[in-house]
């Protein structure tokens, strides 16, 4: 069916005017069908099919001239002149009237130029977008790509290669916290052989990893794994408020666009962890054991499995294709698969404040305290974390009574009064544990049969609450990556298609780590009057509202985790820091202190983004690594 729609009185769809139909007024238009059956093969004369009225034949189909086009049905060009309805040439067939032309009609030449003209606009709103998307697009796009090419998988029969002895198990996981339990249920699910080997499957009782972002929660559901937060009394978090100096102010997450489900939650970490091993543990093909990893089974240069010691103090080995390392920010085999250079700028102190009405409900609470910031958050509906940061790597003593002074002397007097009777109360119980605060850049040493991931391959600041959104975020990756694998037996080959995970998953790991660890700087009392005003810059500029506050809430939360939108707020409040020092008046003294607020800013950021990995972090597309696709039969090598 040929359908020819009218929308401009010198338009039609598909189909264009050669002369301006105004030098035709007795002529009325319609939309009319006119079936391909009933169309010549041969170039034909297209008219208007109206009706009127004859003497002789009474109602009878008539034509009307329209203009003299061209029409494109199907690649196919034919060239139609219209001539008058009086024309002798005319001819009827099947109620509608063709006839031959005794001459072509030449295009448009306007049609070129639109076309040409509109193609390029095209080009340049595709470049904009690119642009716009940044890296996290070219990182989707990417992966998306290398899932798309399914006839590179890895086939058991197509391989020539030499499958691990006495292994029934497609991938061994060492550790079974957040990610290894993540890591379990996602591969169990995709139809994996999987076992997991955890120190102890006890519920953990920790005073950390109780803060999932809303960006770490889409990645749960991603995984399908969201009911692992309903049972366990976890708390819905819609935001931050901060505290300075008696002023304080709220910061909500950019949550508008999203499903009303979709919030921060806060919780017992070791509740969180049991519900993701308990769902693993449903899975017929993944199986949960417990000891204690004592070193990994290398063999000219590949990972073929670990060995451990059983409760009873028995000793194993364990095989499979694939090792994945997830044992914690504790790890003692990380060694032997990356260059671990662990810093510990501070320790948290923790308290469980009781039956505490925070003085916003469903907030992450954060003081900007002398010396460290302190952060107060529900882990339940009758309880709230308190996590003192105290820096260095060591604290007073909990033994003998130095911090509980410390804590009721120094740090009580600098918290919000509605909350200063519930913390004293807490400290009097004395229930107060101390962790050390570590941040580690990821560098691995990529090694056939083997990945890290979580805490032993990567940790930041934990001031954001963004670990397990990065170590979701990594499952996810990897998920995508082995998804197109039936086989994972050539260790090789497998290892450098798995490079491949280091760069994917660099934007978002590396812009959530470089903020962590910056924030806490920039939050932390310095002597230093430059530190001194890019701090209250910090807080002066999350405090306008708007851009100013969604943006860096939104990189925090890890709903937009793009390198170069952190740098973007990061200079810019430095720069209105500069500002609030230059105005109204500027001096010689505040000039000076100025250039040094962009100083340090730039002393605080860059060294964190060169630990991190420049290029991977910016521009992850120029890394070979980056393209990757799976490795297919006879390959030896990646391409």
């Amino acid at each position: 069916m040929v359908m020819v729609v009218i929308k401009q009185p010198h338009l039609v769809f598909g189909v264009r005017s050669h002369f301006p139909t105004q030098s035709h007024p007795h002529f009325h238009f319609h939309s009319q069908p006119f079936p391909a059956t009933h169309l010549p093969k041969t170039p034909l004369f297209f008219l208007h099919k109206s009706s009127s009225t004859s003497k002789d034949q009474g109602p009878a189909t008539t034509l009307t001239l329209l203009s003299s086009i061209q029409l494109i049905h199907h690649h196919h060009t034919t060239n139609i002149t219209l001539l008058s309805p009086h024309s002798p040439l005319l001819s009827s067939s099947s109620g509608y009237r063709f006839l031959l032309p005794p001459k072509m009609v030449p295009l448009d030449p306007y049609v070129f130029w639109t076309f040409l003209a509109s193609f390029l606009g095209f080009l340049a709103l595709c470049v904009l977008r690119r642009r716009n998307a940044g890296v996290e697009k070219n990182k989707t796009t990417a992966t998306q790509t290398l899932l798309s090419r399914q006839e590179a998988r890895i086939s058991g029969d197509e391989r020539d290669s030499r499958a691990v002895p006495g292994s029934d198990t497609d991938v061994l996981i060492v550790g079974a916290g957040v990610a290894g339990s993540a890591l379990a249920c996602t591969l169990g699910k995709d139809g994996r052989r999987v076992r997991v080997i955890e120190r102890d499957l006890t519920e953990p009782d920790r005073i950390v990893g109780e803060l999932l972002q809303p960006g770490g929660y889409l990645k749960l559901v991603e995984l399908g794994l969201e009911d692992c937060v309903e049972e366990i009394d976890a708390q819905r978090i819609l935001g931050y408020a901060l505290f300075k100096d008696g002023k304080n102010t709220s910061l909500s997450y950019p949550l508008e666009k999203f499903h009303a489900d979709v919030a921060g939650r806060s919780f017992h970490n070791g509740r969180f962890i049991q519900r993701m091993r308990e769902k693993a543990a449903t899975l017929p093909n993944v199986q949960l054991e417990q000891g204690t990893v004592t070193s990994l089974i290398e063999e000219d240069g590949t990972i073929k499995g670990v060995q451990y010691k059983t409760k009873d103090g028995e000793e194993h080995k364990a095989y499979a294709p694939l090792t994945i390392v997830c044992d914690g920010c504790f790890s003692n085999l990380r060694r032997n698969l990356c260059e671990p250079k662990v810093q510990v700028p501070s320790c948290f102190v923790g308290l469980v404040l009781e039956n505490c009405q925070l003085p916003y409900a469903n907030h992450g609470h954060v003081i900007l305290a002398d010396p460290s910031p302190i952060l107060f958050y529900p882990i339940s509906s009758t309880e709230v974390r308190c996590l003192v940061d105290v820096p260095g790597q060591k604290v007073p003593s909990v033994a003998n009574g130095e911090m509980a002074k410390y804590l009721k002397t120094v740090v009580a007097p600098q918290i919000p009064p509605q909350i200063q009777e519930a913390f004293i109360s807490a400290v009097d119980k004395g229930n107060i544990r101390t962790m050390p605060n570590r941040s580690m850049p990821a560098n691995p040493h990529p090694t056939p049969g083997a990945l890290l991931l979580g805490d032993a391959f990567n940790m930041r600041h934990p001031l954001t609450g963004g670990g397990m959104t990065v170590a979701l975020s990594d499952i996810v990756v990897l998920q995508e990556l082995l998804s197109p694998l039936r086989d994972l037996n050539n260790a090789d080959s497998l290892c450098k298609y798995l490079e491949s995970f280091y760069t994917l998953r660099k934007p978002v790991a590396s812009t959530i780590n470089t903020l962590a660890d910056a924030l806490y700087k920039v939050f932390s009392a310095s002597p230093d009057q430059a530190r001194k005003e890019m701090r209250q810059a910090c807080f002066d500029y999350l405090s306008l509202g708007g851009t100013c506050s969604t943006g860096p809430v939104a990189l925090l939360s890890g709903l937009n985790p793009r390198p170069l939108s952190l740098v973007l707020h990061f200079f810019a409040v430095a720069i209105y820091g500069v500002g609030r020092l230059l105005f109204p008046f500027p001096s010689p003294k505040r000039m000076w202190i100025g250039a040094r607020l962009i100083s340090s800013a730039s002393g605080i950021i860059f060294p964190i983004i060169k630990a991190e990995g420049l290029r991977q972090m910016f521009f992850p597309a120029t890394i070979p690594a980056y393209y990757r696709a799976p490795p297919v039969k006879g390959d030896t090598e990646s391409k």
